[in-house]
Parts: C-alpha cells; structure tokens; sequence
C-alpha cells in the first residue's frame, strides 16, 4: 500500500476517526491491527518475519534486563544480534556473497556456480531489523527498560507510518507515545497535513517526474552523452531527495494526525557547507543509528588519527552494504568515508556553519561532491561508472550546442523544462526558508484568505502536474 495511492488515502480516513473515536485504551490495539494490515498489503507471507524478528528481540531483552555484566549476557545480545541479521542477510545479502565467493574461487582456478535464489525483497525489512537491534542494545546497556507486554512492543517495530522506510526510531522517543493518552489537537493535526502536502509535492510532482529522465540516461549506458547524461546526474541528486525526504514527510505527517511526533529525517541537506554537515542533514535516522551502534563503539574520535579515520571508512563501507547488496552502494559509501577523511584531514570542522559568499561556494561545492557520489548509488553496475562519466565529458566543444542537443535527447521540452524548473526553484526556497524558519508557520502568520490561497496552489499543482502512475518509493529497494 503506497503512501501516493488511493488505498492509502482510504485507509488512512478510516484509521484516523476510528482512533479518535475510541477510548485511549484501546487505540494501541486498533494502530496494531492496522499496522499488520498495513504490511500485509505487501505480502501476507512476510509477516513471519517481522514478527519472527519482533519476538527474538523482545525475548532477548527480557532476558538481558537488569543482569550483571556477564558473559552469558553478552552472548544473548550476539545470538540477538546474529538471529535478526542473519534473516536479513538471507534475503537481502545471500545471492550478493554466493557471486562473491564464486569469483574468489575462480581466481584459484575452482570452478563454484554461484547459488541464486529468487524471491522478493521483504519491505522495510533493513528498517525494521535496525530497529530493533538498536532496542535490545540499549536494554542491554542499561539505557532503557524491557518492555513487559509483547503486543505493545510489536506496535514499536510495525508503526505503519514508519515501518516500510523509516524513520528509524528510538524506543526511548517512540514507544512512549504509542501508550500515553492523546487529545485531539487541531493545530497539530493541521500541520501534519500540511507536512503531508509537501512530501506529496516532493515526491509526485519532482521525484517521480525526474525519474522519467534519469532513468532513460542510467538504463541505456552509453547511449546518451554530453548535457544529457550531466543533466541526469544532477536530476537524480535533487530526485533521491524528494523522493526519500517526501516519504518522510509523509510518515510524519501521518504521525501527527494520531497525535504522536517522529524524529526529523532530512534537514535541507543540499544546504551543507561541509560533508560532515551533509551527512548531520540527510537520513538522520540512519546516520545517528550507524554513529551510536557502529562508530562510537569502535572508538569513534577518542582514539589515535589512523585508527580515527579506520572508524569512518568502517562506519559509511557498512551504511553503503546496508543500502543493498552491490558493489555499487559498497563504493558509494567508502567514497563519502574519504571524502569526510580529507574534509578532516584538511579543514576539521572549519566548513560546518558560516555564512555569506564562502558559505554559498562551500555549499555549491558539496552539492557537486554528493551528486557525484551519487553516480555511483543509482549506477546498475559498477561497469556503468566509468561509462556513464566518459559519456558526460563528451560533445563539450560547443557547449551551447551540447546543452541543446542534451534537452533533446531527454524529449525535455521548453513546458516541461518550466514546469519541473519551478518546481526545483519551489523545493529550495522552501529549505532555504527552513534553514531558520517553520514556512508552514510562516504561511499561518498570513492573513486567512491568502493563507487558503496558498493551500490551494499548492494542492492544485500536485492534481495538475504529479507524474502519472503510482510510483513506489526508491528506499523501498533497501
């Protein structure tokens, strides 16, 4: 069930009067019911892997609160650890290290077919796994007490808003306010909507747009060059964003609307000085989660220099495998590693803040630096990379020509060049808006009709000029 779907619309209404129409005590157990069949609209067989995961985590964290620091506790946190992954590896990662290992044994001249196993993806299931490591870890180290009650825990893991592609939340900060009484509050349901609208706007009107053009560049290697395939890249560092940051914006909004917050996920990325600043921008659910689980326990910052920089190459090598199991994400994530180690290496953290001329140049230089690294996520092979970046070199010696020839090859006409311009010009005014302001709280301090006016609009352009079809979302691959 997409968020951008009717289904979704109509499922949603009937859960939101429903759970405001019954007493409090029984609203956990109407978002339980309606998370599982949320999931289910998905595939009803991979529900046993939610709640497998669900009930060996729940079980571990019983048993590992309040024991004294103790062997026989850290090998129930391992065989958590091991019992959730190992799920996960099955479906996401096995086909991935069966092509790896028949590579390695045919350099030792051992023939070895690799075993492909054909299934689908389980949605959410990178999510939802790091959510409930990040539970038994905290249990275990004292920062959090066990949940008693089985059924209110797996509420924590299938929240429906934030099951299939996060945020990755905390149960310190979520599973409280699945529980404690809520009152239905105007404003705040208001600015959920509105927080809905936007990733609407974000993800039907720009992201599924542009991924009309990045697509034709991207599965037709070599077949594009110039403004086209630059063009592309650029299109899908602006497309990824919409589309990841619309989806949060989505489950947030949702959220609210039953009266509950979930974290902030994206805070205008593209407008980071530094690459240490981007990545304190964009998927911050994941970011802290890789920074508290991974890298902090490593040794994070408080150790020597080169074992410093081990701990980041360690950390993004791992959060690139965590985005799928190819080469492609494996490189993507070491390169941003390198880059934070250069930026730190040279600069510390003297990028991160500033303002005026410097701060516009550093943030352009960034932006080219991400979209770059971005070449290397939506590539289908690593054998496209260095394609893909010839192409783009080529057809420069008469660049107005060569941006000319790029807007034809793409069939980007002059109406949907406006279009699509507008809406990009929209998308960063909004951030830039929202580096030191709440817009929707600017738009409220209007007076009513030019408020309703605004509404209109922007409900208008997202009828009028949203890209046809339901698209599904890109990190539900991951």
């Amino acid at each position: 069930m997409l968020f951008n779907s009717l289904a979704f619309g109509v499922f949603l209404t009937i859960v939101f009067f429903l759970y405001w129409g019954l007493p409090h005590a029984y609203r956990w157990m109407l978002l339980l019911v309606a998370s599982y069949y949320f999931y289910m609209n998905w595939s009803v067989r991979y529900v046993v892997l939610i709640l497998f995961t669900t009930f060996v985590s729940f079980g571990c964290a019983r048993l590992v609160e309040g024991r004294p620091d103790s062997t026989k506790k850290r090998i129930l946190l391992a065989g958590t650890a091991i019992a959730s992954l190992s799920v996960l590896f099955f479906f996401k990662y096995f086909n991935f290290a069966s092509r790896i290992l028949s590579k390695i044994f045919a350099l030792i001249q051992i023939p070895l077919h690799p075993i492909t196993l054909s299934f689908l993806l389980p949605v959410g299931i990178s999510f939802y796994t790091f959510q409930t490591l990040s539970y038994v870890v905290d249990v275990y180290r004292g920062d959090l007490p066990a949940e008693k009650n089985f059924f209110k825990y797996a509420l924590f893991i299938s929240f429906f808003p934030q099951l299939v592609a996060g945020p990755i939340e905390r149960a310190d900060h979520l599973l409280p306010q699945l529980f404690e009484e809520h009152f239905f509050d105007y404003d705040k349901a208001a600015k959920g909507m509105k927080q809905m609208a936007w990733g609407f706007f974000k993800k039907m009107v720009i992201a599924d747009s542009l991924a009309k053009y990045v697509d034709l560049v991207f599965n037709n290697v070599g077949e594009y060059t110039g403004f086209a395939v630059v063009l592309a890249m650029v299109f899908f560092s602006i497309q990824i964003y919409c589309d990841f940051s619309g989806y949060s914006d989505i489950a947030i909004g949702t959220a609210k609307l039953l009266g509950i917050d979930l974290m902030q996920n994206f805070n205008c990325p593209y407008f980071s000085g530094s690459i240490h600043e981007f990545w304190s921008r964009w998927h911050i659910s994941l970011s802290t989660w890789f920074r508290d689980y991974v890298y902090i326990p490593l040794g994070g910052n408080r150790v020597s220099k080169p074992r410093h920089y081990l701990n980041l190459m360690i950390t993004f090598l791992a959060s690139g495998l965590w985005h799928g199991a190819s080469f492609t994400f494996v490189v993507w994530g070491g390169l941003h590693g390198v880059l934070q180690i250069i930026e730190n290496l040279l600069f510390g953290r003297k990028l991160d803040g500033g303002q005026g001329l410097g701060r516009a140049l550093r943030v352009v230089v960034v932006f080219v630096l991400a979209t770059f690294a971005w070449v290397f996520f939506r590539a289908n092979a690593t054998s496209d990379i260095p394609i893909l970046f010839g192409s783009a070199a080529k057809g420069w010696a008469s660049p107005a020509a060569c941006i000319a020839d790029g807007f034809s090859a793409l069939s980007l006409d002059a109406m949907h060049g406006c279009v699509l311009a507008g809406a990009i010009l929209l998308l960063f005014i909004y951030d830039y808006i929202s580096l030191k302001n709440d817009p929707w709280e600017l738009v409220g301090q209007l007076n009513t009709p030019l408020r309703y006016v605004i509404y209109a609009v922007l409900l208008a352009i997202i009828l009028l000029f949203q890209a046809p079809g339901e698209n599904a979302f890109v990190y539900f691959q991951f």
